[in-house]
């Protein structure tokens, strides 16, 4: 029997809840990358980088491929990118009805 529909989001979300595998994704929203040219834009160790790597792989969302001594990494399907897309719009529309709330805390508090 496989995992429940809730508990396999649940995993999803997860991977998606720390801001290195965020960018990673993000990096490879423009298309794949090795490890030495992710390191070169997210400054940490790359053993935590392997880590985060492993993590999105294992959730599958990125995929790797091997061209000799060289690992290139991916995102494995197009909608890993909307998925990126709809989190951007999400947090757009929360930043705004944020910006109308302080307007109107501004306006309350001139009165």
């Amino acid at each position: 029997m496989g995992v429940p529909l809730e508990q396999a989001k649940s995993e999803l979300f997860r991977a998606l809840g720390h801001p290195v595998r965020i960018r990673v994704l993000e990096l490879l929203d423009d298309g794949p990358k090795t490890v030495r040219q992710l390191l070169d834009v997210i400054a940490i160790e790359a053993s935590r980088l392997s880590q985060q790597l492993a993590i999105l792989r294992r959730t599958g969302l990125v995929v790797a491929q091997r061209d000799g001594n060289t690992v290139a990494y991916s995102l494995s399907t197009a909608e890993v990118t909307d998925l990126l897309r709809t989190a951007r719009q999400v947090l757009a529309h929360r930043t705004l009805g944020q910006g109308r709330l302080l307007a109107e805390l501004r306006l309350e508090h001139a009165s």
